[in-house]
C-alpha cells in the first residue's frame, strides 16, 4: 500500500507483491481511494528501489495522473528512463526499431475490431523516393511476383539498402500480397551482405508474414536465417514471437521466448511486449504473465504504454476486472498516457466482470480526460449490457451512437443482433438485419452464426435450414463456429441425422475441428445420457492434439453426476479409433437405438464417483482450472449420492481446487453455519457477479446437496440469501411464488419460507390476495405439458404439510388456492410446526470435529 508518508519505492508488479487474488479481495471503490489506501501491484520492500527510482515513461516529465483517485504521494514525477542503449543490453541501433512496435495495436479487442485498417509503415521516414517509384511500378496491374524481379533489377542501383527494401516489404504486406513479399525478400537478402542489415530484413519479413497469417512461412524464414548466421538476433526472435501471438499460438510464443533466453539473448522491450501480447490473445494464466512482467525491471527493461495495454488485454481475457483496475491505476501513477485503446480494453475487462455501472463511469472519465469514445467503446458497452440482461440500456447506447454521429459498423450491429436472438426477440433481430442492409452493411459469418444459434434455441429448425442455405448462396463461407452451432442445435433438438450430415459436410470441407466443436458434440451427447460416447469423442479430441477446456470437462462431470447414465450405455461404447467413423457410429446409435439406450435403469453409484474423480485427474494433468460451473456439477453429484461417505469423496476434490468453496460447502453440510457464514457471504459475492444462469445453477446445486442430506435449515438459509441477491428473477411475489428456475431442493425450501412469510402477514392483521398460486413451470422435458419432476415434488410437499392448494384447471404446473382458505389454514395451531424446518442430522452425527482452514480465492 502506498503511503503519503512513505515514498513509493517499489515498481509495480514486483515479485514480492501480493498475489492477484489478495489484491482483488479488496472491495473498496477505486473512485474513493486516496493516497493512504491506493492499492498497487507493489510492496514496501526497498530491494528494488534502485531500479525503480529512475523509471518514468517519456510522457511523465510534464504530466500528472489523469484520474483523481490515483496515488498522490509522489509530488515530483519520476526521472526519465535510461537511454535506449541500456534498455536490455542491446546496442543503440535498437532504438530505430522501437517505432515499429510502438505503432502497433496490442490489445486483443481493438485488433479484432479494427482488422483491415491500414498499418503504419515503420520505415516511412527512412526510405528514399526511389523506393516509392519502385513500389508504384511494382503495384501496376499485370505485375505479378515473377515480373516484380525485373522492376527490382531496374531500381536496384538506386535503392538504399535495407531501409528501402523494408519499406517495400511492408507495403506489399499491407496490400496482403504474400508472393510479392517473399519475392522482394529473396531479392533483397541476396544483395545485402551485412549481417545486421540482413537481420533487419528477416525481422520485417517475419512480422509481415505473421500479419498475413502465414506463420508456417515465417517459421521457415526464421530457421533459414539462423542457419545462415543472421537470424540469431533479439529482433528475429521478437518478430516470430509476435507472429505466434497474432495467430493464437501463445504456447509456441512462450517456448520461443524461453529458448531465446537459453541462447544468451536478452529480451528487450519489443520482446516483452510481444510475449505479453501473445499471452493476452492466447488466454494464458495471469500469474504466469505477471511473472514475465516482473522480469522486466530487474533486467533493465522498462514497460511502456504498449506493455500495460497488453496486460489489460490479459486481464480482460481472463475476466479479472479487479486486476485490470489495478493495472489501469498503475498507469496513472506513473503519469503514463492512457489512450482510447487502453480505455477500451479496460472497459472490456470491466464488462466481462459484470460491473456495468463502473464501465459507464470509465467512459465518463474518458470524456473528462479528452479521450473520445469510439465505435469500439460503445460496442463493448452494448455487448456488456445485453449479456447482463439490460437490453434497454444497450438500446439506449445504440441510439446515442446514432445521435452522436458515430458510424456504426458491422461489429455493433452484430452485437445487437446477437442480443436479440439470445433473448428470442426475432422481430427486433430482423429489423436490425434490415437496417444493416439499408446502410449497405452485408451480413457476414458472425451475423449468420448469431441468427442460426438464436433460431436454433427456439426450435425453429426450418428457419435454421433456410438461413444456412442463404449463407452459402451469398458466398459467406461457414466457419468452424457455424458448424459447431448447427451440430449443437440439431443434437439438442433430437435431429441426429441432420447433425450427422452437417458433420460430414464439415469434414468434407477440410476444416479442422476445434475445442468449440468438440465441446458442443460432447455436451449434446452428455445431455442425451451417452456419457461413454462422449468420453470416446474426448479421447479422439486429445489424440488429434486439441486441448480440452473446462467447458468440455464440465459437461462430462455433470453428466456422470446425474441418474441413469453409466450402465445404460456401456454395451454401446465405440471400439474403433477412426475419427470420422467413430462419430458417425455415435450418430447412428443416437438415431436408431435411442429407445434401447434409455431403457435400463440400473446404475452403480461407485462407478460414477470413480469416473468423476478420473475426470478431475485429467483436468489436473492438463492444468485446467475448474470454474463455478465445475463446482456446481460436483455439488449436483453429491446431492445424488446415497451415503455421506461417497459425497465426502467428491467434496475432497473441491478442497484441492478451491479451499473456500470446499470450506463453505463442507461447513454447511455438517451444520456449522455460524462458523462459515462470513466465508459463504464472500463466496456468494463472487457468484452473484456472474451471469444469472451460472449463479442460479450454483445456488440450486448447493441447496440440493444440503436438502438431500437433511440440512433443511441450511438449505433455506442459502435460498433466502439467493432471494435477497435476486438470483431468481421474480421468484417471490405477494400473490405468486415462481419456482420454475429452481431445483427441487431449492424450491421446497422456498415454499416453506414463502408460506411462513404469508403467515406473518396474516397474524399482523393484513388480508391475503384473493388468489394465491405456486408456479412450477411447464415441464418442457416431459411428455405432458406442465408435468415435470419439480411439479411432482412440490405436489408431494404440499400434500405432506396439508397445504390447501390444488392443481389449476388449465395448467397442471400451477397450484392455486384462495387467500381466505390459506389464511384459515395458517391460523391453525399445528401449521407452524410443519412449516418450520428442522435438520435431520446434527453436527455430531457426522463425526466432524473441525473445519479446514478457509481461504478466499476468486472463482
Amino acid at each position: 500500500m502506498a503511503s503519503s508518508s512513505t515514498p513509493h519505492s517499489n515498481y509495480p508488479f514486483t515479485p514480492s507483491s501480493k498475489p492477484p487474488q489478495q489484491l482483488q479481495s479488496n472491495p473498496q471503490n477505486p473512485q474513493t481511494r486516496n493516497s493512504t489506501s491506493q492499492t498497487h501491484f507493489s510492496s514496501s520492500s526497498s530491494s528494488s528501489s534502485s531500479l525503480t527510482s529512475s523509471f518514468s515513461p517519456s510522457s511523465s516529465s510534464s504530466s500528472k495522473p489523469q484520474n483523481p483517485s490515483a496515488p498522490t504521494s509522489r509530488t515530483q514525477p519520476p526521472p526519465p528512463p535510461p537511454p535506449a542503449s541500456s534498455t536490455g543490453g542491446a546496442p543503440a541501433e535498437e532504438a530505430e526499431l522501437d517505432a515499429e512496435f510502438r505503432g502497433r495495436r496490442s490489445t486483443r479487442l481493438v485488433s479484432k475490431m479494427h482488422w483491415g485498417r491500414p498499418k503504419s509503415n515503420p520505415s516511412r521516414t527512412r526510405h528514399t523516393t526511389y523506393a516509392e517509384e519502385a513500389l508504384h511500378h511494382a503495384t501496376r496491374p499485370g505485375v505479378d511476383a515473377v515480373a516484380l524481379e525485373n522492376v527490382l533489377l531496374n531500381y536496384a542501383p538506386r535503392l538504399c539498402g535495407a531501409n528501402d527494401y523494408t519499406f517495400l516489404l511492408w507495403e506489399f504486406g499491407n496490400r496482403g500480397d504474400c508472393p510479392k513479399t517473399l519475392q522482394c525478400f529473396e531479392f533483397a537478402i541476396q544483395r545485402e551482405r551485412r549481417p545486421t542489415e540482413q537481420g533487419k530484413l528477416v525481422s520485417a519479413a517475419i512480422s509481415i508474414l505473421g500479419r498475413l497469417r502465414r506463420i508456417d512461412l515465417a517459421k521457415r524464414l526464421f530457421d533459414r536465417a539462423r542457419e545462415d548466421g543472421y537470424g540469431e538476433t533479439v529482433y528475429a526472435y521478437s518478430a516470430l514471437i509476435s507472429s505466434y501471438g497474432r495467430n493464437g499460438q501463445a504456447y509456441e510464443a512462450i517456448r520461443l521466448f524461453e529458448t531465446m533466453k537459453t541462447k544468451g539473448l536478452r529480451p528487450n522491450l519489443i520482446t516483452y511486449n510481444a510475449v505479453i501480447d501473445a499471452c493476452g490473445k492466447g488466454g494464458i494464466n495471469f500469474n504466469w504473465v505477471l511473472s514475465v512482467f516482473n522480469e522486466m525491471v530487474p533486467n533493465g527493461v522498462y514497460p511502456d504504454r504498449i506493455t500495460y495495454n497488453s496486460l489489460l488485454a490479459v486481464c480482460s481475457r481472463c475476466g479479472m476486472w479487479e486486476a485490470a483496475r489495478d493495472v489501469f491505476f498503475e498507469m496513472a501513477f506513473w503519469g503514463m498516457d492512457r489512450d482510447v485503446f487502453t480505455y477500451n480494453t479496460y472497459i472490456d475487462a470491466v464488462c466481462k466482470g459484470g460491473q456495468m455501472d463502473l464501465a459507464l463511469e470509465i467512459m465518463s472519465e474518458m470524456i473528462t480526460n479528452r479521450v473520445v469514445p469510439n465505435v469500439v467503446t460503445y460496442s463493448t458497452l452494448i455487448d456488456g449490457f445485453a449479456k447482463s440482461g439490460r437490453i434497454d440500456r444497450a438500446l439506449h447506447l445504440f441510439e446515442k451512437m446514432k445521435q452522436l454521429g458515430i458510424v456504426l459498423d458491422r461489429v455493433t450491429y452484430n452485437t445487437l443482433l446477437s442480443s436479440y436472438t439470445r433473448l428470442g426477440q426475432f422481430e427486433e433481430a430482423l429489423s436490425v438485419c434490415e437496417e444493416m442492409e439499408n446502410y449497405g452493411i452485408a451480413k457476414d459469418v458472425v451475423t449468420y452464426n448469431a441468427l442460426l444459434g438464436g433460431y436454433g434455441k427456439q426450435g425453429k429448425y426450418d428457419r435454421v435450414r433456410y438461413l444456412f442455405g442463404e449463407m452459402k448462396r451469398a458466398s459467406v463461407h461457414p466457419n468452424v463456429l457455424t458448424y459447431s452451432t448447427l451440430i449443437d442445435v440439431y443434437l439438442k433438438g433430437g435431429l441426429y441425422r441432420e447433425a450427422m450430415e452437417i458433420f460430414t459436410e464439415f469434414q468434407r470441407r477440410g476444416l479442422k475441428a476445434d475445442v468449440v466443436l468438440y465441446s458442443a458434440l460432447i455436451d449434446a451427447l452428455c445431455k442425451n445420457g451417452l456419457v461413454e460416447f462422449a468420453i470416446s469423442v474426448l479421447d479422439q479430441m486429445t489424440e488429434q492434439g486439441i486441448r480440452p477446456n473446462v467447458v468440455t470437462y464440465n459437461s462430462i462431470i455433470d453428466a456422470f453426476g446425474r441418474m441413469g447414465t453409466t450402465a445404460q450405455i456401456q454395451e454401446y461404447a465405440v471400439e474403433d479409433r477412426e475419427g470420422v467413423n467413430q462419430i458417425m457410429k455415435i450418430f447412428d446409435h443416437l438415431a436408431i437405438d435411442k429407445k434401447r439406450l434409455v431403457s435400463g435403469k440400473a446404475k452403480r453409484e461407485s462407478n460414477e464417483i470413480l469416473s468423476i474423480l478420473r475426470m478431475f485427474r485429467r483436468m489436473h494433468e492438463l492444468n485446467i482450472k475448474p470454474n463455478v460451473v465445475t463446482f456446481s456439477a460436483i455439488l449436483n453429484a453429491c446431492s445424488r449420492c446415497n451415503s455421506f461417505e461417497d459425497a465426502s469423496m467428491l467434496l475432497e476434490e473441491l478442497q484441492l481446487l478451491d479451499s473456500q468453496t470446499y470450506g463453505v460447502a463442507h461447513g454447511l453440510l455438517t451444520g456449522c453455519r455460524d462458523r462459515v457464514w462470513v466465508q459463504a457471504q464472500s463466496l456468494f459475492d463472487q457468484v452473484t457477479r456472474m451471469d444469472s444462469s451460472t449463479a442460479s445453477a450454483f445456488y440450486n446445486a448447493l441447496t440440493d446437496m444440503l436438502w438431500h442430506f437433511g440440512q433443511r435449515r441450511g438449505a433455506q438459509l442459502v435460498v433466502l440469501e439467493g432471494k435477497r441477491r435476486q438470483v431468481w428473477d421474480n421468484a417471490w411475489l405477494d400473490s405468486c411464488l415462481d419456482l420454475h428456475l429452481m431445483s427441487i431442493g431449492a424450491a421446497q425450501a422456498m415454499v416453506h419460507a414463502w408460506l411462513l412469510n404469508i403467515r406473518s402477514v396474516v397474524f399482523e392483521g393484513h388480508e391475503l390476495p384473493k388468489l394465491l398460486s405456486i408456479l412450477t413451470g411447464w415441464g418442457k422435458h416431459s411428455k405432458v405439458v406442465g408435468d415435470g419432476t419439480l411439479r411432482r415434488a412440490i405436489e408431494a410437499l404440499l400434500t405432506g404439510i396439508g397445504a390447501p392448494f390444488h392443481v389449476a384447471k388449465f395448467n397442471i404446473g400451477r397450484f392455486v388456492s384462495s387467500g381466505s382458505v390459506v389464511a384459515a389454514w395458517l391460523r391453525e395451531s399445528g401449521t407452524l410446526n410443519v412449516l418450520v424446518l428442522h435438520d435431520d442430522r446434527t453436527n455430531s452425527d457426522w463425526g466432524i470435529h473441525k473445519l479446514p482452514k478457509l481461504q478466499a480465492l476468486p472463482l
